[in-house]
């Protein structure tokens, strides 16, 4: 409670410090205000260099540089890994998470892409075979599968629009780390997990 009041005497201080003043000018003052009004008017002051650019404004789901962006802005460290051909490969480092981001049919320039494939790999022993294919009939879009180390991945994946907003790929990201969640209660106890499963 004490910081709100705080906060909007801080308000009140700095909207009387900005209010003009109404006391009227003086007769001697007139000269002055007319010649301000013959003086060259100045030009706009430019944009300070220390204010953030929304990675969000520009935001293009198909570009991996645009994605990174986003990535890095939300407390993560996202840094390519590798391009070659038609595919970029970006990997993810979190406190919540590990993933990597593998762009799929991007052009030339590495951009354009037309899908992506999210995958986190989960370095403890994998489930059996049987458990694994279980629990994806019991998922609608997270997949998991066995690499060969015999290790358990968890793998999501989506197409790419050029008319995609920010918001879309917000609810895609959404998917994916509730993927993750359900994998990993799924790989802590595969049992227990497929026995309250619908």
């Amino acid at each position: 409670m004490f910081w709100k009041t705080t906060a909007l005497i801080a308000c009140a201080v700095l909207t009387l410090a900005a209010a003009p003043s109404k006391t009227a000018p003086s007769k001697t003052a007139a000269p002055k205000a007319a010649a301000a009004k013959t003086a060259v008017p100045k030009a706009p002051a430019a944009p300070s260099k220390a204010t953030p650019v929304s990675p969000v404004a520009d935001f293009d789901a198909r570009n991996p540089t645009s994605v990174m962006a986003v990535l890095n802005s939300s407390g993560g460290k996202a840094t390519l890994v590798t391009r070659e051909a038609d595919i970029v490969l970006l990997n993810f480092v979190s406190p919540a998470a590990n993933f990597t981001l593998q762009f799929e049919s991007c052009d030339a320039q590495g951009r354009a892409c037309k899908a992506v494939a999210f995958d986190i790999l989960l370095d403890q022993a994998g489930p059996t075979f049987a458990q694994l294919n279980a629990f994806n009939q019991t998922s609608v879009m997270c997949r998991g599968y066995e690499d060969k180390a015999g290790k358990p991945h968890m793998v999501y994946a989506t197409l790419l629009f050029a008319d995609d907003p920010y918001e879309h790929f917000r609810t895609e990201m959404l998917a994916w780390t509730g993927c993750i969640a359900e994998f990993r209660n799924f790989v802590r106890d595969p049992n227990g997990y497929l026995a309250s499963a619908p």
